[in-house]
């Protein structure tokens, strides 16, 4: 079960969200094996808990934010900042919302770390800093609405569901799966996820505020405070048998 589009306009071009996007494919491609260097810079541009606890290879704290363990795994982080992006963009301004995403990147990382300071496994992935994206995006629309393709073996079905039960169910798991799996998280930042989001809401607050806090809730019932897009039905063809 996934996310393919939400049904909340910007007004603008989130250029900063495409940007963010380009790198991060661009990073991928130059850290694939069959590059020159591509292994090498995988590796030294990694993210290493026991390093940076030691206060070596701090640039991965940035870095690591940059690069993918695969395909699935960079499609899926992009689709969540393409859908997210450019909201929290309109409403952060464009270097505002590039400071926001290092930072909750950062604090993702940091996350992780807490929960294993000594680990050597390399962590990567735009994952934590995306959630903060989604953490900003749950306190400023917890109402905007969410298509989603729940698929099941052949069933495919999409529908539609207010934006703080997509994400407060995704934030659910990240945090059942910090606490129900070992420290290295089986392959998985689950804590850098959580950190990430948690850190993201914090961050977009003054935001909130400014737009008048429980008022602006108040004034949009948490839904998008401009008119919501409307889509044609999504039709999936039948499969037989």
């Amino acid at each position: 079960m996934f996310p393919i589009r939400d049904h909340n306009p910007s007004n603008q071009r989130p250029w900063i969200t495409y940007g963010l996007i380009a790198v991060n494919i661009a990073m991928y491609l130059l850290t694939l094996p069959f590059f020159a260097g591509g292994e090498w810079l995988w590796v030294r541009l990694a993210l290493y808990p026991l390093a940076v606890t030691q206060g070596d290879m701090l640039w991965g704290l940035l870095t690591h934010m940059f690069l993918h363990a695969g395909i699935l795994h960079v499609a899926g982080n992009l689709l969540f900042l393409y859908i997210f992006g450019d909201n929290l963009e309109e409403q952060l301004g464009r270097l505002g919302f590039l400071g926001f995403y290092l930072l909750a990147g950062l604090a993702a990382a940091a996350a992780q770390m807490a929960a294993d300071p000594l680990s050597a496994i390399p962590m990567v992935g735009a994952s934590g800093a995306i959630a903060g994206v989604m953490g900003g995006y749950l306190l400023l629309f917890p109402r905007a609405r969410v298509d989603i393709v729940a698929i099941f073996i052949i069933f495919f079905k999409v529908f539609t569901l207010p934006a703080w039960a997509v994400l407060g169910v995704w934030l659910a798991i990240q945090v059942f799966g910090g606490f129900a799996t070992p420290t290295d998280g089986g392959g998985v930042a689950y804590w850098a996820h959580a950190g990430g989001f948690l850190a993201g809401a914090v961050l977009t607050l003054p935001r909130f505020l400014r737009l008048g806090g429980t008022g602006f809730w108040a004034r949009t019932h948490g839904h998008p405070p401009h008119p919501e897009v409307v889509y044609a039905p999504t039709r999936i063809p039948p499969v037989g048998r």
